[in-house]
């Protein structure tokens, strides 16, 4: 077991308790432990409060003291919560009884008085321990943070992170919660005075196991693994006049970043939420410019260079093998052997000929959830784009895809048509040679092998890691798919999913 992690911090007011407990909520997670102890009006209850309130993204939340109800739950938007006091707790063989033992899955843990049930706590875990420090004020407190087991690597973190925030000049500053993605990063708003800022917090960790010729997935598929494809990718964006956000200040090595905040209005629009038709048309814009510009292989980072991979057949081929490894057996429909090659056998043709074509970067995930509404700006700045730290070097309908079937809300085929005429016309204007079927066939192309990632990625996002609410996309990524496979190209995929990929469940 590693070595226990130590961090003491001087809690002056009940607000620097607030920034302490947000700041150790970014970097927590489903299944972790904290542990409170200290004595009657240490502030245990107020630490949990300010750490349950940030999660919920609601400073008035009622979160009463646990004393007199053991436990009490909490169903957050991120993740759910349980918030324990065992003060009143005379035998370990009590916890069974109020949902303790054993301890929840997929589930934060708060406990209070941990120490009325100590061989029960569990290896990994963190504890704070709070006191009364009058020298530094009446309301003064200190707390004194250790992690044990795996814990010990987030305390590690939290240090870090106090530190980049202190050496930065936020350290003071109020935290908002900010909605994840569907990746290990957390986000929150930092606000000083008038100055509204972004912390993303990127820890190094790869998606999966190696199981990919001794890789993780996200190395076979060419994901960011750290923050320092983001760092380079944005200079990059920003030197060709996309908007992506300022950089003020980063830490490369833990993973750590202060940037922009272009605030939160998007290009959709109303419940259900649908595209706003002028905005999408900007955002198109943005495409051609980029798509009719050589662009450069390497980027400066930090005094060095980064090379953009290359979205190469295998990576492409594993993408694609979500599908069968996780939503036909989630639909009853596993694949023989014999059934598997031919699939693959046929995708392998198929990409033959978008791999062939020029290469531009691709943004990989340019679609409504990542672009921001800049109405203050003109032309193609309006549109803000924040997620582009997964660039790779591939064919320009990648993109276009993304954005005219957005996974995550309904693009009427009338619109992506319209959309797509635009697009097609934008780069003729440019570019007298670009051939406009050409085009649509890798569209085509690039939509199954998308929307076909994608039925996997969303099962896999709900079994894996617990995500069951992405399994509400997989219906219009199943219309989306079945829009693709309608070009005469496809025709011989199009027969074979008929006969082996059911649908998804509505």
């Amino acid at each position: 077991m590693s070595e226990p992690a130590k961090l003491s911090v001087a809690l002056h007011n009940e607000t620097a308790t607030e920034q302490l407990m947000a700041d150790l909520a970014l970097l927590v997670g489903p299944g972790d432990t904290i542990t409170l102890t200290g004595d009657l009006g240490a502030g245990k209850t107020a630490a949990a409060r300010s750490l349950i309130r940030y999660l919920a993204g609601d400073d008035e939340l009622e979160v009463p003291s646990p004393t007199f109800t053991l436990v009490q739950g909490y169903e957050l938007p991120a993740f759910p919560v349980m918030h324990a006091d065992l003060y009143r707790v005379e035998d370990e063989g009590e916890l069974e009884e109020i949902g303790l033992s054993p301890l929840p899955d997929a589930t934060l843990v708060l406990i209070e008085w941990p120490e009325r049930a100590s061989s029960a706590m569990p290896e990994d875990r963190i504890d704070i321990a709070l006191s009364h420090r009058p020298a530094l004020g009446s309301n003064a407190r200190g707390a004194d943070i250790t992690g044990y087991g795996k814990s010990a690597a987030t305390v590690a973190r939290l240090k870090a992170l106090r530190e980049f925030l202190d050496a930065s000049g936020y350290i003071d500053a109020d935290r908002k919660r900010m909605a994840g993605d569907a990746s290990t990063r957390s986000y929150a708003r930092l606000i000083r005075d008038e100055d509204i800022v972004i912390l993303m917090n990127s820890p190094q960790r790869p998606d999966g196991a190696a199981i990919y010729d001794g890789r993780s997935y996200s190395a076979a598929v060419h994901l960011a693994e750290n923050i320092k494809p983001f760092v380079a990718v944005d200079e990059g964006l920003r030197a060709q006049g996309v908007s992506a956000p300022k950089i003020h200040h980063v830490d490369l090595d833990h993973g750590f970043l202060i940037s922009e905040d272009f605030g939160s209005e998007g290009v959709i629009e109303g419940n259900p939420p649908r595209p706003v038709p002028e905005r999408y048309e900007a955002a198109t814009d943005v495409l051609a410019v980029l798509h009719g510009k050589s662009l450069p292989e390497t980027l400066p980072l930090d005094g060095q260079t980064y090379t953009i991979p290359v979205f190469d057949t295998e990576a492409l081929l594993i993408e694609i093998g979500l599908m069968p490894e996780w939503y036909l057996p989630d639909r009853n429909a596993p694949l023989s052997k014999e059934k598997r090659a031919e699939f693959f056998a046929m995708w392998r043709e198929l990409l033959k000929k978008p791999l062939a074509a020029p290469k531009t970067w691709i943004i990989r995930d340019y679609h409504s959830p990542n672009l921001i509404w800049l109405a203050d700006r003109t032309g193609i700045a309006r549109v803000g784009v924040i997620d582009f730290q997964d660039t790779v070097l591939g064919p320009r309908s990648y993109d276009v895809v993304s954005l005219l079937q957005d996974a995550r809300i309904d693009v009427p085929e009338a619109l992506e048509l319209t959309l797509l005429s635009r697009y097609i016309k934008a780069r003729r204007t440019e570019d007298a040679s670009f051939d406009p079927a050409g085009f649509a066939e890798l569209y085509a192309i690039m939509s199954a092998q998308r929307n076909t990632r994608l039925l996997g990625t969303f099962a896999r996002l709900n079994r894996r890691d617990g995500k069951p609410h992405y399994l509400r996309h997989q219906p219009r990524i199943w219309a989306y798919l079945q829009r693709s496979l309608a070009h005469p190209t496809l025709e011989p995929l199009r027969d074979w999913y008929l006969a082996n990929v059911p649908p998804p469940l509505s």
